[in-house]
């Protein structure tokens, strides 16, 4: 009997719960998820680094593999791993871009190019991964060099829930911007792990190996 084929996502660690959530919600199953941490995209040249380590040892062991990355500010070396390793990437720039359909950032982006963009993650975890991580917290005046500039918050939302819609608001007013929500559900994501995955007919959670996050 042909064993079914090993399949791995490395991605952000950003990411993991909406990797596990698709996997369930899509019935797919006999997936390895392996998640970097998110802090990396702060130093966003520092990721192909990471992930080559990563992928000189996981092309051994698995038939497949998905980069569970956009660009993410690399300047195009993600792709040259993904050539150079024969795996495929989310599609696009970064999540804010991968979470919406087609053509629909670019839209967004022309109508406004001074937009910050949330998403679940990121609303939620906004004091450590922004203010935290970028050194706001402990010099305040940072903030006008990084956001000055800035027009409008638009909340790029996969669930919709009020916590998150709240942390929103919290992040528009340390930042002193107009908030606008848009419910993207997971866009381009879903469809790329839908064609990666091995579909089952029931969700079986059972068979999800443990996910392994590094924040």
């Amino acid at each position: 009997m042909t064993r079914p084929p090993r399949l791995l996502v490395l991605g952000c660690g950003a990411l993991a719960r909406e990797f596990s959530e698709l996997l369930k919600l899509n019935a797919l199953a006999e997936v390895t998820l392996e998640f970097l941490p998110a802090a990396l995209h702060n130093h966003p040249e520092n990721i192909p680094i990471q992930v080559r380590e990563r992928l000189e040892i996981a092309v051994h062991k698995y038939d497949k593999i998905l980069l569970g990355y956009g660009d993410c500010g690399t300047g195009g070396h993600l792709d040259a791993l993904c050539d150079e390793f024969n795996v495929v990437r989310l599609p696009g720039a970064h999540c804010y871009e991968f979470y919406l359909d087609g053509g629909v950032f670019e839209a967004l982006h022309d109508s406004e190019p001074a937009t910050f963009y949330l998403t679940d993650y990121l609303a939620k975890h906004f004091d450590r991964v922004v203010f935290d991580g970028l050194g706001i917290t402990s010099h305040p005046e940072l903030l006008e060099i990084y956001f000055g500039n800035y027009k409008r918050i638009v909340f790029l939302t996969q669930t919709d829930s009020v916590e998150l819609r709240e942390h929103a608001l919290h992040a528009a007013t340390k930042l002193g911007l107009p908030l606008e929500v848009l419910v993207t559900g997971y866009g381009q994501m879903e469809t790329a792990v839908n064609e990666f995955g091995i579909r089952t007919r029931k969700p079986d959670t059972a068979s999800l190996q443990p996910v392994g996050v590094v924040r």
